[in-house]
């Protein structure tokens, strides 16, 4: 894996923090260049669901709702709302490609299990 830079808050809002990969940055950018609109960021959501109890979810969004952060790492704006930031502190988002699949994934230290699928976990 390359490089992690943190997603801190600036200073007057500190609090849980984030790490991105130079990896999912990279599939970031690709992605906000397709869809040829600079002003995408990376949106990072945890939700209730799936087989564990909780899910990850990543969609491109050009708008930060109130109780939004925005961090910037590697060139890229990453938003997350307070209750996935919360559940977030401390973990890695990276993009890991191999033979069977290409997928964001998250490697997140609060996780008490995860599922097969990758994409779910409980705390």
């Amino acid at each position: 894996m390359a490089d992690a830079e943190t997603l801190s808050p600036p200073p007057a809002q500190a609090g849980p923090s984030v790490s991105i990969s130079e990896a999912c940055a990279r599939r970031v950018q690709t992605l906000i260049a397709g869809e040829g609109d600079e002003s995408l960021m990376l949106r990072v959501i945890v939700d209730g669901g799936g087989c564990s109890g909780f899910q990850y979810r990543f969609d491109l969004d050009r708008v930060a709702a109130d109780d939004d952060r925005v961090f910037e790492a590697h060139g890229v704006r990453v938003v997350i709302d307070e209750a996935s930031l919360e559940l977030l502190d401390g973990a890695l988002i990276d993009y890991v490609e191999d033979l069977m699949a290409a997928a964001f994934t998250i490697r997140n230290p609060n996780a008490t299990s995860t599922c097969g699928c990758g994409t779910s976990f409980s705390m």
